[in-house]
């Protein structure tokens, strides 16, 4: 087995590299003048199982490009077979046909993944399940919650609600709310644009409660803001969000600032500077990972994965 990382996210690939017990394959990737990248794969990886780690967060484009281009290096180098270790699945979000003449890119990529080389996929919390659907090879799709799940433990939050700031979010606050022993409740919104939107009602009771707000990825952090504003407004206490994917732009880091949101708790699947203003926790998900990828190289299960307290993500 070897292990390989893109650009996007080497912090996090050391540390899976790390708990399983191995060091990064070696690999230079550089630019052409004109920006075009150039891999070399600087070791032997014939008849290997080789495991290629890249997050598709901005630049994304440019991201996955780098993951192609390794992908094809190794399969011409006679790799036995390649897993695609994706912590944060790029374009996930446009999974559908909303309105007329629009792409469904997350079908995009998983056609373009397949047809660079992949024979499996490793990712995690996606943004809508039925992404699975869109690969006619094996997909493995890990969740944070069990990492999450033992950080909220050790604060002892008392008299809580989870909260799902959308409906699509329903199940995972469902999820959440069951193992912390928590109310659930949810906030009905409207989107206005692809950085606006406007929460209109709360389905639940969170007066004089604590509240956790559970949501799989985050950018301009609207949703997240404007659904801690009307939790504030109908009584809620102390406000925590709990996001998978926080991949914040200016936008999203301003808004965080003058929001009532008293700690937002995230994972490294992307990597982010220091954020100065906002009280972020990263919690890192390596050894998770790393474990998942010890187990498909192994041909194990990986069920147990995700199970946390008796309870499951699925």
């Amino acid at each position: 087995m070897k292990i390989f990382s893109g650009t996007s996210n080497l912090p996090l690939a050391k540390n899976i590299a790390a708990s399983i017990g191995m060091e990064l394959g070696k690999c230079a990737v550089s630019a052409f003048p004109d920006g075009e990248t150039f891999v070399k794969i600087e070791e032997n990886v014939r008849g290997e199982d080789v495991f290629i780690v890249q997050s598709t967060s901005p630049p994304s484009n440019h991201n996955l490009m780098e993951m192609f281009i390794m992908m094809d290096a190794v399969r011409r180098a006679s790799a036995d077979r390649i897993t695609c270790v994706l912590p944060f699945y790029g374009y996930a979000r446009q999974d559908r046909k909303d309105q007329p003449r629009v792409p469904i890119t997350a079908k995009l990529v998983a056609n373009l993944l397949v047809a660079a080389g992949a024979n499996r996929i490793l990712t995690m919390d996606l943004h809508a399940q039925q992404i699975q659907g869109f690969f006619d090879i094996p997909v493995d799709h890990l969740y944070a919650a069990p990492v999450m799940y033992e950080y909220l433990k050790s604060k002892k939050l008392q008299d809580l609600v989870v909260v799902s700031p959308d409906v699509g979010g329903l199940k995972m606050a469902h999820a959440y709310s069951q193992v912390l022993e928590g109310g659930l409740a949810i906030v009905a919104k409207r989107r206005k644009s692809a950085t606006e939107t406007e929460a209109m009602a709360v389905i639940g009771d969170i007066r004089g409660r604590n509240v956790l707000m559970v949501d799989d990825l985050t950018e301009t952090a609207g949703t997240l803001v404007n659904a801690a504003k009307l939790l504030k407004k109908k009584g809620a206490k102390k406000i925590i969000a709990c996001v998978s994917h926080a991949i914040l732009n200016d936008m999203g880091i301003e808004r965080l600032r003058k929001s009532n949101i008293d700690e937002l708790i995230t994972t490294d699947t992307v990597l982010r500077p220091a954020i100065d203003g906002v009280k972020i926790t990263t919690l890192s998900v390596a050894a998770l990972l790393g474990e998942a990828i010890k187990r498909i190289n192994c041909n194990s299960s990986i069920t147990s994965l995700f199970e946390f307290k008796g309870g499951r993500t699925s």
